[in-house]
Order: structure tokens, then C-alpha cells, then sequence
């Protein structure tokens, strides 16, 4: 049985990842950012993304490898408000790097705030392709958390005419899908439940689309940091899931991943709170036993 520990780590024999990145061999990095409002109430009074996240920005922007990166859902604190996206896009255009939007609940989940999302951003769920991997960004927020209707047979078809000829697929959603309060995952729970369905169709209809992969698949969900847990990672033959976010400043992070030249993959948390960006450990240091 699998046993999902709090955090990530390094996968190096068995799995998509590589022990370590060599310059010479990495292809392209990405990072993935979740929650990056922050805290509720604490964000009325911040202009863009989370402070301590906002130091990062320059980081980020200075790192060539980088190619883009994906913000995973609660991206601002309300989505109705034309004021607070215009003080997202302020931050995104210091880094000169394409960021990708996940949205949330906060961003999204209302009619007002998807009018507002999609005349600036276009399509809530959509996909692209970086050298030969394959990106999907999915909404949750259509249906309380399931992917159902025409994104579900959008995702269906994407999955049949691109599977076979990407290398490594990436899927963002802001909510933890794998989650609810009965199963192996009870114990990682997302910021908050809000909107969920009793039953939603993650592993019923979305979960079983990849399962028949040769693909690594890696999923990303935004929705944790603002208590105690920021990040999870938990990783089942070739599917991992990783949740990561920010907020409560005590696991602030964000998640840089990497590919090298063979496909494989390398994930670096990167600590938000403390005194250096590794402050959470070596991902190696998250072993899943097996």
C-alpha cells in the first residue's frame, strides 16, 4: 500500500525523475505556484501576489533555464474585481517569462468572476505543448469539482490524439481532486472543500484516462498552504500528484520542475519562509515507501 508523505522528493530509479539536473543535460524548467493571493483577509492589503512570493519574482526572471510558469488556482482573492488582475498581470509582466492560469474558486467559481477571467484570459481549460511534452489545464469550477461535459470529452480527445506522440504530460487543476474525507488522502486536505460535490468523478472518469499511459504523468493542484500543510507529493507507478501552495507562512513554496534532454523530470521545492530557498528539505528527502 502507498503511503502519501507531506511533501516531494526525488524519485531516482523507478519513476520520471532524475537524481540530479546537469546543466548540460537540461532541457527546459517550468514552475508551478499555487494560492499565490495568500492569506485570506491578509491579501485585502496586498497589491499582486503573496509578498514573500513576490520576493522570489527576481529569482524566477533570472533563471534562463525557466521557460514559463503555471499558477495553480487562486490567483487573486476576487475574481469580480478588474483591479486585482490588473495587479497580478503588473507581477507576471516582471518576470518576461509566459505564466499559465489554473483557476481557482476564487478566480472563477461565479458568474460575475468567469465573465471577468475569460474576456482577459480567454478558455478556462485548455492545453499546449513545450518541445514534446503536453500541458492540460483543467476547471474544476464548471461542475464542484468534476471534469464533466465538453471538458470532459475535450479532455478524452486530447488524451487519444496527443498521448502518443508527447513525451511526459503535465495536468493543473487548482482543487485536489484525489482528496476526500474517507479516502488514503483524508489526512492532506485542500484549504478548503468549498463547491465540492459529494462524490466527484477524479478517479471514476478523469484518473482512468491516464492510467493506460506509457506517459509520465505528473497532476499539480493549487489549493494548500493557507494552514499547515503547503505541499504533499504521492506517486503511484507512472502517475504522480502534487500539491502545492502558499499563504499561511509557515510552508510558503513553489515548485520548480525540470526536464532534461533523456525526458526525465526533476522537482525542486522551493521555500518561500526562512532563511534559505531549501528550507523544506532536499526532495530526496521524501521517500514514498512502497
Amino acid at each position: 500500500m502507498y503511503k502519501m508523505l507531506i511533501g516531494l522528493f526525488l524519485l531516482s530509479l523507478v519513476s520520471c525523475s532524475s537524481p540530479q539536473t546537469d546543466k548540460d543535460t537540461l532541457e527546459y524548467s517550468f514552475f508551478v505556484a499555487g494560492h499565490v493571493y495568500g492569506y485570506p483577509g491578509e491579501s485585502e492589503g496586498n497589491i499582486g501576489v503573496h509578498p514573500p512570493f513576490k520576493e522570489k519574482l527576481d529569482r524566477i526572471q533570472k533563471d534562463s533555464s525557466i521557460a514559463f510558469g503555471v499558477f495553480t488556482g487562486d490567483m487573486v482573492y476576487n475574481g469580480a474585481l478588474e483591479k486585482e488582475w490588473d495587479e497580478l498581470d503588473d507581477d507576471i509582466a516582471t518576470l518576461g517569462k509566459p505564466v499559465y492560469f489554473a483557476p481557482g474558486n476564487h478566480d472563477i467559481a461565479h458568474s460575475t468572476k468567469r465573465v471577468v477571467f475569460e474576456r482577459r484570459y480567454g478558455p478556462s481549460y485548455r492545453s499546449f505543448t513545450h518541445n514534446k511534452d503536453l500541458f492540460i489545464l483543467l476547471d474544476p469550477n464548471y461542475d464542484q469539482w468534476n471534469i464533466s461535459g465538453d471538458q470532459l470529452t475535450w479532455l478524452q480527445n486530447e488524451i487519444q490524439t496527443k498521448a502518443k506522440t508527447s513525451r511526459n504530460i503535465f495536468v493543473f487543476f487548482h482543487q485536489l481532486l484525489w482528496w476526500s474525507a474517507e479516502n488514503e488522502y483524508k489526512g492532506y486536505p485542500p484549504n478548503s472543500p468549498s463547491g465540492r460535490a459529494a462524490t466527484i468523478n477524479f478517479f471514476t472518469e478523469v484518473h482512468p484516462l491516464f492510467e493506460t499511459l506509457e506517459n509520465e504523468v505528473v497532476m499539480f493542484a493549487g489549493d494548500t498552504g493557507v494552514y499547515d500543510t503547503g505541499f504533499m507529493y504521492s506517486k503511484n507507478k507512472h502517475i504522480t500528484f502534487i500539491a502545492s501552495g502558499m499563504g499561511g507562512r509557515k510552508q510558503d513554496n513553489f515548485i520548480t520542475t525540470s526536464i532534461n534532454s533523456d525526458g526525465s523530470i526533476h522537482f525542486d521545492l522551493i521555500a518561500l519562509n526562512g532563511e534559505t530557498t531549501d528550507a523544506l528539505g532536499k526532495l530526496e528527502d521524501y521517500q514514498l515507501p512502497q
